[in-house]
């Protein structure tokens, strides 16, 4: 049977949780007592913390009398904390020139953000690139490079423009890439690049004697730009070195395992992908994560785009230690304040 926690059983464990997280020790009913706003007798304290301790949210980690949240008391711990006023965006000083895309350079922008995450986080600050073929478009132009290479000039629904290359053992005239591109522009303005490859899939035999090869050759060169994308997705990752100066919050062996998935930048990109939600902000913890290499961090993750869509996602990567009162408003308004930047890019 669930217990049910009373007001104050919350409140004696948000200060058991956010002293754990400032001093990373034990806390013990003495130090509660003094931290209390409200009168509170020592005593008091030990029930609550017991009842805690049998509900599973605290954790003796020896025969100490101090307590630990276990990955379940912080989950917790976030629910309360979500439904509390949390800092408002004036909390944050922001340099605003870190959301301006200069000159077009959409990845320079990524790139500061990711930057700017970990370093009023101390932790790992990332932001995954938008798959272009999932990004809806209202101009495209493709452009002949040398024999199977293309480049992809995309115009999204908020006017920013995309580009990338593209490799394929299909090979296209430019005057064929450019009958393509008239007739996706003409017939999915508004779509994504995923939808015209899954319609031209379905729907080539009514058009093969109009165009001839040029439809099947695009798209062949859909379908294999893409399997490439899904397999290189880009990320922007910065402040692994901050890990370093925190290893005793992690077991060693994992936290090996951890960097060498940071090498591994597009499975990580992708593995970061899939846990992202509709939610303004997801915070997994430790075993919610169902990643054993990941088991000793939390993820503070959001989302960007417009309402149309989302179009990647960011968050930053810290030890289950990390101060969420912080990082989650932060996380949340660096998400706000990129999105209304690709909003004004025009």
């Amino acid at each position: 049977m669930k217990t049910r926690l009373r007001e104050k059983d919350k409140y004696i464990f948000q200060l058991i949780v956010e002293e754990y997280i400032l001093t990373g020790r034990p806390v013990g009913s003495a130090t509660i007592a003094r931290k209390s706003k409200t009168p509170v007798s020592s005593a008091t304290i030990r029930n609550i913390m017991a009842k805690l301790e049998k509900s599973g949210y605290l954790r003796k980690p020896h025969s100490s009398a101090g307590r630990i949240p276990t990955d379940r008391g912080l989950r917790l711990y976030v629910n309360q904390l979500y439904d509390q006023v949390l800092p408002s965006q004036e909390f944050f000083d922001l340099p605003p020139e870190t959301f301006v895309i200069d000159q077009g350079d959409f990845n320079k922008l990524l790139q500061n953000v990711s930057q700017l995450l970990s370093s009023y986080s101390d932790n790992i600050g990332f932001v995954i690139s938008p798959s272009l073929s999932r990004v809806l478009f209202k101009h495209l132009r493709f452009i002949r490079i040398s024999e199977k290479k293309f480049m992809l000039i995309l115009v999204t629904t908020f006017n920013l423009i995309l580009t990338e290359i593209i490799e394929s053992s299909v090979d296209m005239t430019q005057y064929e890439l450019d009958r393509a591109a008239r007739y996706i522009e003409e017939k999915f303005a508004g779509k994504n690049l995923i939808y015209v490859h899954n319609y031209l899939q379905k729907e080539f035999p009514r058009f093969q004697t109009r165009f001839e090869d040029v439809l099947q050759k695009l798209s062949m060169l859909l379908r294999v730009y893409t399997l490439h994308e899904e397999e290189s997705k880009k990320i922007y990752l910065e402040g692994t070195s901050k890990l370093i100066s925190k290893v005793n919050l992690f077991d060693l062996e994992r936290l090996q395992s951890l960097f060498q998935k940071f090498e591994e930048r597009a499975k990580l990109a992708q593995l970061l992908s899939d846990l992202i939600n509709l939610d303004r902000v997801r915070v997994l913890i430790g075993t919610e994560i169902d990643v054993p290499d990941i088991a000793d961090c939390s993820l503070i993750l959001s989302h960007y785009g417009s309402e149309e869509q989302i179009l990647g996602s960011l968050g930053i990567i810290g030890p289950k230690r990390i101060p969420y009162r912080q990082v989650i408003p932060l996380v949340e308004y660096v998400a706000r304040r990129l999105s209304q930047a690709f909003r004004l890019s025009h």
